[in-house]
């Protein structure tokens, strides 16, 4: 398995960002309960968030992403993905 962050901008369309986060999060509990979701939350300032996955590789990465309800729905204005391999903290260990 291998750990990839990927961060994402959310749209400017709050309405929507609050109709689809409920659906988002359900999906996200989902993927923790199966060790694809290490962590997850919002940044901040509401702009987007940082989710880091578990995963065989980026097409499995990807098939997740595709799913999530803030995929479906045009939550998500821009996303950004690296393979992330943590030095220190809980997760080095993975």
């Amino acid at each position: 398995m291998a750990l990839f962050a990927v961060v994402w901008r959310y749209t400017d369309d709050t309405a929507l960002l609050d109709r689809v986060r409920p659906m988002h999060r359900e999906y996200l509990q989902g993927m923790v309960a199966q060790g694809v979701v290490r962590q997850a939350g919002p940044f901040g300032d509401g702009s987007g968030g940082l989710l880091i996955y578990d995963v065989a590789d980026e097409r499995e990465l990807a098939t997740w992403i595709d799913g999530d309800p803030f995929s479906v729905h045009g939550v998500i204005a821009e996303s950004r993905t690296w393979p992330w391999t943590p030095v220190v903290g809980p997760l080095a260990a993975s």
